[in-house]
């Protein structure tokens, strides 16, 4: 009967594969859909990753791949489970079906760490075990094991012993144990240790297992949870599996190309000009080697499903370490477009030591641009990878650091693009007033990058592009916004001024700040550079920040 009722799902979805080929009806779309057999039988369109699934199998025994959320990990662990469980008539018309691939069944041991709980460090050792034991009841095997690691060891031996065959183990979101607390260094450290000693029972399993993966947003530090397992082999920035989750920019009109062609038709998006290009602004520029390009699928099955741009994967959650991280270190947000590090530094992880980088960088708002050579070591230059993710990163800094978030843009964006574009400079400070004075007391930080991260993020926000920390002849500029007509270049000061301080006293205080922004900007001559732009006027501006509310502007032009 269970071969039966196997044989007619599998009929069901060739069936289905067939039809939609000579009807040409567009397949559906599945989105939020991480089981791959539910995708192939439901018709649903399927980006074929299987010929990386093979070279997986044929080479290696235990990997490691790191990629940000809403990125297809889970997809790609439910596909190789069902390689791993030997019905290979659910693979008709994918890569891996002729190949030579001998589709043995395995017993096969998934966890999905984000289906674990892990409040406290006992809760998640409880939830391993109850998890343990579930599988152990399923396999009618009696396992008494009251520690996690002891349970999970145990389980393999008796899996392999029962079927025959060594076992697979696929983890899924190895990390969010950690990642979850990292406001809580406390608790992150204690499941830190927990998840350590757990996963460092497969490297002593050689024996019992055919095929081990984990996957997460993180990598931690060789100190950390991989000390314990260093028989992974890391494929994350590997070139051969740049293209394992996502859809490769080559493949949009493969898989999608009747999608495309639909929407383009519509009244909505005719302003667009060439749609397709429009599509790749929103959502590709991926990469993990600096030549393979994919798009975020989440986002992109989203539009076609929506029919309308919007930031998707901001909505689906940011961490909230990042932001805490970047706010405590606001300079750091400032330099985000002139990051370069080698892979060491990029894929590593320390929670007692969080750089904002490979943060930055693991989570999926920064990408690799380039990838270089010096000798034996590679070294990156990264990049926000589509306009999806630089909203998504500059309205969450607006709204962390003012609680404005997307009311200030909606309500002064507009007014603020003309005041600029007409040279109103004076006249974009008076916007920015109000948002700077209804800051909280609790979220202001005194620091000069704390004004100039607001305006930076704004300006981005607004599809104005400003450039931050931007190097010259004669130094670096804080920051440079070219639009049609006017270039503007801005150097930001901050003085901080005591309760009780005098309106003259703040007069004073902001003229002598203003004159030394002013002369910085000519003594080392920030704008000579742009004084060649033809048709374009060259704005100097000093800004002088005194408190939350204080905002002094001074304009010469060269």
């Amino acid at each position: 009967m269970e071969q039966n009722t196997r044989g007619r799902f599998v009929f069901r979805g060739i069936y289905d594969r067939i039809i939609a080929q000579e009807t040409s009806v567009m397949k559906k779309l599945p989105l939020g859909i991480q089981s791959f057999k539910k995708i192939i039988n439901g018709g649903y369109v399927y980006a074929d990753k299987t010929q990386y699934i093979y070279s997986l199998l044929n080479n290696a025994s235990y990997y490691f791949l790191s990629r940000p959320r809403r990125f297809g990990k889970s997809l790609l662990l439910d596909t190789i489970s069902e390689v791993f469980n030997g019905d290979k008539e659910l693979f008709n018309g994918l890569w891996i079906y002729d190949s030579d691939f001998e589709f043995i069944k395995h017993p096969i041991l998934r966890l999905d760490m984000s289906n674990i709980s892990n409040e406290t460090p006992d809760i998640l050792k409880e939830s391993l075990l109850s998890v343990l034991r579930k599988r152990a009841m399923e396999e009618s095997l009696d396992i008494a094991d009251e520690i996690p690691s002891d349970l999970f060891k145990h389980l393999i031996e008796a899996l392999c012993k029962k079927h025959g065959q060594r076992v697979v183990v696929l983890i899924d979101e190895y990390d969010k144990p950690i990642l979850d607390h990292l406001t809580n260094l406390e608790v992150a450290e204690a499941n830190r240790a927990v998840t350590k000693g757990f996963y460092g029972v497969l490297k002593s399993m050689d024996p019992y297992l055919r095929f081990s993966m984990l996957t997460g947003v993180s990598k931690f530090t060789k100190t950390s949870v991989f000390s314990e397992l260093n028989n992974l082999l890391d494929i994350t920035m590997t070139e051969e599996y740049a293209n394992i989750c996502g859809i490769a920019i080559e493949d949009i009109d493969k898989y999608f190309g009747d999608h495309i062609k639909s929407m383009s038709a519509l009244d909505r998006f005719k302003h667009c000009g060439n749609f397709k290009d429009e599509i790749l602004a929103w959502y590709d520029g991926y990469s993990w080697d600096g030549a393979t390009r994919v798009l975020n699928p989440f986002s992109l099955l989203s539009f076609f499903i929506q029919k309308r741009f919007v930031g998707f994967w901001y909505a689906s959650g940011t961490p909230a370490f990042l932001i805490k991280l970047i706010k405590e270190n606001p300079d750091s947000f400032l330099a985000i477009k002139n990051y370069r590090m080698s892979e060491e530094v990029l894929d590593s992880f320390d929670i007692k030591k969080m750089d904002i980088e490979p943060l930055l960088f693991q989570t999926g708002y920064l990408t690799v641009k380039e990838k270089a050579y010096f000798g034996f070591i590679d070294e990156y230059l990264l990049g926000i990878p589509n306009f999806e993710v630089e909203q998504a990163l500059n309205l969450n800094i607006i709204a962390e650091f003012t609680e404005k978030g997307n009311s200030f843009a909606a309500t002064s964006s507009r007014r603020m693009i003309e005041s600029l574009k007409s040279g109103d400079i004076l006249g974009m400070a008076s916007l920015l007033r109000p948002l700077f004075a209804s800051i909280p007391h609790n979220l202001h930080i005194n620091r000069e990058a704390y004004y100039h991260s607001i305006i930076y993020a704004i300006m981005n926000v607004l599809g104005l592009n400003m450039s931050a920390e931007v190097s010259v002849s004669g130094g670096r500029v804080d920051a440079v916004l070219e639009l049609e007509e006017y270039v503007y270049i801005m150097e930001f000061k901050y003085r901080d001024c005591a309760p009780g301080t005098t309106p003259e006293e703040k007069s004073r205080i902001a003229d002598e700040a203003l004159k030394e922004g002013m002369c910085q900007i000519k003594e080392k001559g920030y704008y000579k550079k742009y004084l060649g732009s033809p048709n374009k006027i060259v704005c100097l501006a000093a800004f002088a920040f005194l408190g939350r509310d204080n905002i002094e502007i001074r304009v010469e032009y060269p």
